[in-house]
């Protein structure tokens, strides 16, 4: 298995709509794909992601299950309820950003499995969520333009602060690595 990169605030290619997985002519092994993407969602503690997230242009992503984890190839919603919920949103490629968007709270997912048989099977709550998530990514489409733009706007805001607070913990970690005082060490050591 291969730790796969993940694309992290590049709107370029986060926004590419993905491409079909050719089960005819693969243009790559789908199961060592399938796990790739498992032990990379898994490395970075995510709930999902999608092969466009590690710059692989294929509709395929992976998502957290109970007890397995789920690979869907080629993924396609065949329905969904007329029950909207909102819930708050998070991604791996976009750090600390977090905004309420409004979701279908069921979905019948028809998709292929990584041995290329087809299945369709229907999901609810947070699989369903995860699951649409996961497709707008496939689509091109990012997570935080689902929100209005003052809840946008604030999302984006708090998230520049979180993004200042980790570099700085970043900083302060290396310092402390290197041996270096820095004046946050030397308040705390007062």
């Amino acid at each position: 298995m291969t730790l796969l990169p993940l694309i992290k605030q590049d709107i370029s290619i986060l926004t590419k709509v993905s491409e079909p997985f050719d089960f005819d002519k693969p243009p790559m092994d789908p199961n060592q794909l399938a796990r790739d993407l498992v032990q990379t969602m898994m490395h970075y503690n995510g709930l999902g992601i999608a092969a466009i997230q590690c710059n692989i242009p294929y509709r395929v992503f992976a998502m957290r299950g109970a007890p397995e984890m789920y690979v869907f190839f080629n993924p396609m919603i065949v329905d969904d309820a007329s029950q909207i919920i909102k819930m708050e949103e998070g991604c791996l490629s976009f750090p600390g950003l977090v905004v309420d968007i409004k979701r279908p709270g069921s979905i019948r997912l028809r998709y292929t499995m990584a041995n290329g048989e087809t299945d369709t099977k229907l999901f609810t709550g947070m699989s369903a969520r995860v699951i649409q998530h996961e497709i707008d990514h496939l689509d091109g489409v990012l997570f935080f333009n689902r929100a209005n733009k003052y809840k946008r706007n604030l999302a984006m805001k708090q998230q520049a602060k979180y993004l200042r607070f980790q570099k700085s913990k970043e900083q302060l970690i290396k310092a402390e690595d290197q041996g270096k005082s820095t004046p946050i060490m030397k308040m705390v050591a007062a």
